[in-house]
């Protein structure tokens, strides 16, 4: 007849699964390290806003400027002086 003491297991089972479990760890801390860097990076591409030259060319398409006034505004931000012509 048989007896059977303990679980069985002799030493290297219980390195493996020390081993085992290490790996596991570290598996998984990699992984959270690995989300929080990929979710807090910069480098994502944002919403392009329009130039400056560009907004004003909206208002005088929508009508909110008149021509002279847009080239006022446009030589301003180009920083050139245009000659004014009196009517």
């Amino acid at each position: 007849m048989m007896w059977w003491y303990g679980t069985g297991m002799s030493g290297w089972g219980y390195a493996l699964m020390t081993l085992g479990m290490v790996l596991f760890w570290a598996l998984v801390i990699f992984g959270v390290v690995a989300l929080v860097r990929y979710l807090a990076r910069n480098d994502r591409p944002t919403a392009a806003r329009p130039s400056p030259e560009q907004m004003l060319a909206e208002r005088f398409a929508r009508g909110a400027i008149d021509a002279q006034e847009y080239h006022q505004r446009l030589d301003a931000l180009r920083d050139r002086p245009r000659p004014t012509v009196t009517p």
